[in-house]
């Protein structure tokens, strides 16, 4: 199954590659209530589902965060499209599995809709919110 959403930033691919990590997932995704472990490009989350493992991973364009101890395969990307500081941000989503109950996928809108919020509340916005800290390694 797939989700998706549009936010409305005003960040390049390289922006959003630097201030998206493990460390700072809260801050945009109230889905994602806390970071128990960071290692980098890797830790362990408390989300809406419980407590997972993630993977954080440079891709084309923005960044991809997996559970890869989901049952669901649950992974996510955040993008932007070339290199215009203002533009949008696609916010995909996966799983693995074609039917789901209806109170999970009902899950996945909102933490899609959470992702999409967190990007447009500011921290993706000029004057807005500061990230946590910087992410590295990036590309751009």
């Amino acid at each position: 199954m797939e989700f998706f959403a549009t936010a409305e930033i005003r960040l390049r691919a390289s922006d959003l590659q630097k201030n998206v990590c493990i460390a700072n997932l809260p801050h945009w995704c109230a889905s994602i209530s806390k970071v128990l472990e960071n290692q980098g490009d890797k830790g362990d989350i408390y989300c809406v589902w419980g407590e997972f493992r993630v993977h954080r991973e440079l891709i084309r364009d923005g960044v991809r965060f997996s559970l890869p101890t989901c049952p669901n395969g649950l992974q996510w990307t955040v993008t932007v499209e070339g290199s215009a500081p203002v533009g949008q941000a696609q916010i995909h989503c996966t799983i693995n599995r074609r039917e789901q109950a209806p109170e999970f996928i009902e899950s996945l809108e909102q933490f899609v809709a959470d992702w999409k919020a967190g990007l447009e509340g500011g921290m993706a916005q000029p004057g807005g919110r500061t990230a946590v800290g910087e992410c590295m390694p990036w590309y751009g």
